[in-house]
C-alpha cells in the first residue's frame, strides 16, 4: 500500500543524545501537525527546513517532549514522498512516546525496509542501489564502506543499464531483418550479432573478475585461528581486535568454545574464529570445544596456524600441518622473541616461505606481514583500484552468470546459422536476466524477500 503512510524509529533503540522517528507518505504532514506545536505550521512551511517545538496530547495539549521537526516535501525526498523526521531525546520511553501518538492518528507502523522500497518502487533509486543500501550499513571495513557507497551512487547501475542498451540496438536490428527479410544481407546480420554479445560479454567478465573480491569485502573472510593449546591464538585474536576478547593464561585449555569477533586488517574484513586447543583430552567441556573447532576448520575460507617457535613441534601438529597442506593457509610462527626450537625446515615440506609469517605479539612485530600474506592470498597480492565497481551481491553475481550463458548459447546459435528469430530468444534471456539486477524485471515475491532484510526504520 503507497497510498498510506508510515512511521518507524530510524535510529537504534536504547540511550543516546537524539532519536530520529521518520514518517513517509501522503498524510505525513497533517499527521505530525496533529501532535506537534510550534510557531510554524508544517502545512505552510517551506520543505527542506527544521522547525522547533514541542509533541503534545491532541486532546489535552499536555507537552510530551521537546523536539526539532524536519521537513522534506515530495518529491525531493528519500521516497519521494512528503517525509517528517521528528528529533526527540534518545530514551526508550521518550521515543515510545512519540510514536504511539503518531500510531494513534492513523500512522501505520513501517515494515522492515519498506522506506528504501518505497524509494524503489516510486522511481528514486533502483534495485543494486536499495540493495547497496544494507551494504552501506552493514559494512565492516572503510573499503567495504567506499564499494558500498559507489553501488548507492549508481556505478554498477549506469554499467548494467549501458549493456542492456547495447542488447536493445542488437535487437531491434534483428527485429528489422524478421520482419524486412528482403533487405537483410545474412552476413552482415550474423557479423552484427558477434559483434555486439562478445562486446556485453567482455564487459560482464570484466564485472565478474571483481565477484571474488567484491564478496570477500562485503561478507568478510571466515578465519580460523587453530593451534595446539597455549601457542598464542587468544592473544592472536586480542591483538587483532584491539580489546581482550578472549581470556589469555599459561593453562593450556582455557578456551573452551569458539569465540567469533570482525576485525579489519589492511582493509580486509576478517571473521576471526579463536578456536579452542585441538589436542586429546580427557575434559568432556573441552572435547565438545575441539569438536566445533574441527568444524570451524573444515568451514574456514582461510586458516591461520599458530605454531610456537620457542618449542618443537608435535605429532599432532606435524598432523595438523599435513591436514592443511592443501588448505588457504597461513603458518603463523608466534612468540619469535624467544629462543627458537621449531625446526622451520620442517614447516616449509608443508607450506612455501611466502605462507609462513613470523610473529611476537609482545614486541609487536609481525603483523604487517600478516596482512600482506592475507593479500597474496585473495587479493593477489593487493586490493584493486578504489574506482573500480566490484559486483559483491550473490544476486547479481548470479543473474551476470546466466546473462553470459545466454550469449553464449547466441552466439553458438549464429556460428550455426540457426535462424534469426531464433537466436533473439537468447539475446532476450540476457537483456531481461540482466534488467532484472537493477529491478527492471523482477518478481514482487523477490522485491519483499530484498527488504526484509532491512531494519525497520530504513
Amino acid at each position: 500500500m503507497l497510498n498510506d503512510t508510515i512511521a518507524a524509529i530510524s535510529t537504534p533503540l536504547g540511550e543516546g543524545g537524539i532519536a530520529v522517528i521518520r514518517v513517509s507518505g501522503e498524510e505525513a504532514v497533517p499527521f505530525v501537525e496533529r501532535i506537534f506545536r510550534s510557531k510554524t505550521k508544517l502545512s505552510v512551511a517551506h520543505t527542506h527546513t527544521v522547525h522547533y517545538g514541542f509533541i503534545v496530547e491532541p486532546a489535552s495539549a499536555e507537552k510530551v517532549e521537546e523536539v526539532l521537526v524536519t521537513l522534506m516535501k515530495a518529491p525531493r525526498s528519500f521516497t519521494m514522498e512528503d517525509v517528517v523526521e521528528v528529533s526527540c531525546h534518545g530514551g526508550i520511553v521518550s521515543v515510545k512516546k512519540v510514536l504511539d501518538l503518531l500510531l494513534q492518528q492513523g500512522v501505520r507502523l513501517a515494515e522492515p525496509g519498506e522506506f528504501t522500497k518505497r524509494a524503489f518502487l516510486n522511481g528514486r533509486i533502483d534495485l543494486t542501489q536499495a540493495e547497496a543500501v544494507i551494504d552501506l550499513i552493514r559494512a565492516k571495513s572503510d573499503r567495504a564502506f567506499k564499494v558500498a557507497l559507489k553501488q548507492v551512487e549508481g556505478n554498477l547501475s549506469k554499467q548494467i543499464k549501458h549493456l542492456r542498451h547495447v542488447l536493445v540496438e542488437l535487437m531491434a536490428h534483428v527485429e528489422v531483418n524478421i520482419d524486412y527479410p528482403e533487405h537483410d544481407v545474412e552476413e552482415m546480420t550474423n557479423a552484427f550479432i558477434k559483434t555486439k554479445c562478445d562486446t556485453v560479454m567482455l564487459e560482464i567478465d570484466r564485472l565478474l573478475v571483481t565477484a571474488e573480491q567484491g564478496k570477500i569485502l562485503r561478507e568478510g573472510i571466515e578465519t580460523a585461528i587453530v593451534g595446539k593449546p597455549n601457542v598464542g591464538k587468544s592473544s592472536l585474536l586480542n591483538e587483532l581486535a584491539q580489546e581482550n576478547r578472549a581470556i589469555v593464561t599459561d593453562i593450556p585449555g582455557t578456551t573452551r568454545d569458539v569465540i567469533e569477533e570482525f576485525v579489519n586488517i589492511g582493509g580486509i574484513p576478517l571473521k576471526l574464529l579463536d578456536t579452542a586447543g585441538i589436542r586429546e583430552t580427557t575434559d568432556l567441556v573441552e572435547q565438545i570445544g575441539v569438536e566445533r573447532s574441527k568444524t570451524a576448520l573444515a568451514e574456514a575460507d582461510l586458516i591461520l596456524l599458530v605454531l610456537n617457535s620457542n618449542e618443537e613441534l608435535q605429532l599432532d601438529e606435524i598432523a595438523l600441518m599435513k591436514q592443511l597442506a592443501d588448505k588457504q593457509t597461513i603458518v603463523i610462527l608466534n612468540k619469535i622473541d624467544l629462543t627458537r626450537k621449531l625446526n622451520v625446515d620442517q614447516v616449509l615440506s608443508y607450506f612455501p616461505q611466502e605462507r609462513i609469517v613470523e610473529l611476537s605479539l609482545i614486541e609487536n612485530k609481525g603483523i604487517e606481514d600478516l596482512e600482506k600474506a592475507i593479500a597474496a592470498i585473495f587479493f593477489e597480492g593487493k586490493l584493486e583500484s578504489s574506482d573500480l565497481t566490484y559486483v559483491s551481491n550473490v544476486r547479481h553475481i548470479s543473474l551476470l552468470k546466466q546473462a553470459k550463458r545466454s550469449l553464449h548459447d547466441a552466439l553458438e546459435a549464429n556460428e550455426q546459422y540457426v535462424p534469426i528469430d531464433m537466436i533473439q530468444i537468447d539475446i532476450r534471456a540476457a537483456w531481461e536476466q540482466l534488467g532484472e539486477i537493477i529491478g527492471d524485471s523482477v518478481g514482487e515475491s523477490l522485491i519483499d524477500q530484498i527488504f526484509t532484510q532491512f531494519c525497520l526504520g530504513k
